[in-house]
C-alpha cells in the first residue's frame, strides 16, 4: 500500500518507521530542520509536500493539537480558565494535504480532537478526499512497541459503520501487528470521545489508587501496595493490572491536558458537574501532599527522575517536577535539585527514576520511595528509607 505520513515528531517518526516496514510510506513535516536530524536508519522516504500527498491510497496526519504551555501539568492548572486543544496547526495541514491528494484519496486524521471537532472543524475542510478519524494509543518510549501492539485500534466514520475505507485501513494495520487485535469503529464524535477518556480513565485510576495511598499516610498501619494488590486482581468488574501502583501521579503531554480539555467541554456543554476539575485538583493535592511528606526532614531535596516516566527525557507534565514546585514555593529557602546528586552533606532523596540511583547516597540522608521496592544495600548505608505509602507498624 501507498502511504503518505505527514507529521514526523517523536511519536510520528516511530508510528511512521513501522508501517514502513510493510508498505511504501513517504513522510514530510514543515520543520526543515527535525527532518535533517533523522537518523540514517530511517526507512520512511522524504518528500515534499506533494509527493507525500499525491498517487497515495492514504494519507496520515500526526500533526500536533497543542495546549498552552502553561497548561503542561508540570506546574499547577486547575486554578486555571479551561482551555480546548489548539487545532490550527491541524487545520492548516488539511487545507494543505486535501489540495494535493488525488481526488477520492483516504485522509486520516490521528492527531487528539475532543469530541465534536472532526464534525465541526474538519470534515468541512475536506473537498477532494475522503475523510476518517483514526486516533493511536501510543506513548513516548513504546510507539513502535505500541504499533504492532495495540489495545485496540480505533477508526472513526460520518455513520460508524463499516466501508470501503475501514476495509483500507484494516489493510494497512493488520500486516504490521503481532497480535490479534480488535478494531473499534464508530462515529466520528464516539471515537473521538474514546480516545480521549482512555485517557482521562487513566489520569482517574492513578488519582483513585493514590488516594488510597494518601489515606495510608494519614491512618496509619496500612500498606498501600496491600489494598492495591487486592484491588488489581479483581477484575470481574472494575480493573485490570496497568497503573495500579501507587506513586508518584499521572504526566506526559497527553493524560493531563485531555483532563484540562474535557473541563472546557464539560463547561461548553452545560453538564451540570465537573469530574475533570475534580481529577486535576486531586492530582495536585496528591503532589502536594508528597511535597509537604518530603519537607518535614529539613534538608535540601533530591528528586531523581525529572522527566515525566523513566527511560525518556520529556518533562512535560512531570509529576515529579510538580512535587518539586510545592515544594519550592511551600519554602523558598529550601532547595531543589533534578537528576543530580550533591558532593557532600545529608539530602532528602525522592525517587522517581531508579535508573538514576547513585552508587553511594551521602550519609545521613533520608531516602523516600514512593514505589516501595528499593532495598537496603551498600548504597543506602548510614542512610533512613522511608517508603512513601506503607505506614505499617509491623
Amino acid at each position: 500500500m501507498k502511504v503518505g505520513f505527514i507529521g514526523l515528531g517523536k511519536l510520528g517518526q516511530d508510528a511512521a518507521s513501522v508501517l514502513a516496514e510493510k508498505h511504501e510510506v513517504t513522510g514530510y513535516d514543515i520543520n526543515t530542520k527535525l527532518l535533517n536530524d533523522l537518523s540514517t536508519d530511517f526507512n520512511v522516504n522524504i518528500g515534499s509536500l506533494d509527493n507525500t500527498c499525491k498517487n497515495k491510497d492514504v494519507v496520515l496526519i500526526a500533526v500536533q493539537t497543542p495546549h498552552d504551555p502553561k497548561y503542561g501539568g508540570e506546574t499547577p492548572t486547575s486554578h486555571l480558565e479551561p482551555k480546548d486543544f489548539d487545532y490550527s496547526y491541524l487545520i492548516e495541514a488539511v487545507k494543505n494535504i486535501d489540495e494535493h491528494v488525488n481526488e477520492g484519496t483516504l485522509i486520516s486524521v490521528i492527531s487528539t480532537v475532543l469530541p465534536g471537532t472532526v464534525r465541526r472543524e474538519i470534515v468541512p475542510l475536506i473537498k477532494n478526499g475522503k475523510f476518517i478519524y483514526n486516533p493511536y494509543l501510543i506513548a513516548q518510549g513504546t510507539v513502535k512497541w505500541d504499533m504492532r501492539n495495540p489495545e485496540m485500534i480505533m477508526i472513526g466514520t460520518s455513520s460508524g459503520h463499516e466501508s470501503r475505507e475501514t476495509k483500507m485501513l484494516k489493510d494497512l494495520y493488520d500486516p504490521i501487528l503481532e497480535k490479534n487485535t480488535r478494531y473499534e469503529i464508530g462515529t466520528w464524535e464516539e471515537i473521538e470521545a474514546l480516545k480521549v477518556f482512555y485517557n482521562t480513565f487513566i489520569t482517574a485510576k492513578l488519582c483513585l489508587v493514590n488516594m488510597i495511598q494518601d489515606v495510608a499516610m494519614k491512618v496509619g498501619n496500612i500498606n498501600v501496595d496491600v489494598v492495591t494488590d487486592a484491588l488489581k486482581h479483581s477484575t470481574q468488574r472494575i480493573m485490570g493490572p496497568s497503573y495500579m501502583m501507587a506513586g508518584f501521579g499521572d504526566g506526559g503531554a497527553c493524560h493531563p491536558r485531555d483532563n484540562i480539555a474535557l473541563r472546557h467541554m464539560a463547561k461548553r456543554l452545560n453538564l451540570g458537574y465537573d469530574l475533570f476539575d475534580s481529577i486535576m485538583k486531586v492530582r495536585e493535592q496528591q503532589a502536594y501532599n508528597m511535597a509537604r511528606y518530603v519537607m518535614q526532614y529539613q534538608m535540601p531535596v533530591v528528586i531523581l527522575g525529572k522527566a515525566f516516566k523513566p527511560g525518556i527525557d520529556q518533562t512535560i507534565g512531570s509529576p515529579s517536577m510538580l512535587v518539586g514546585w510545592y515544594i519550592e514555593n511551600l519554602d523558598s529557602s529550601m532547595k531543589v535539585y533534578y537528576d543530580q546528586v550533591p558532593d557532600e552533606g545529608a539530602h532528602t532523596y525522592l525517587i522517581h527514576d531508579k535508573g538514576l540511583i547513585p552508587k553511594q547516597f551521602n550519609p545521613g540522608s533520608c531516602i523516600i520511595d514512593p514505589y516501595r521496592t528499593l532495598k537496603h544495600s551498600d548504597a543506602t548505608r548510614h542512610c533512613v528509607i522511608k517508603y512513601y505509602g506503607n505506614t505499617r507498624t509491623k
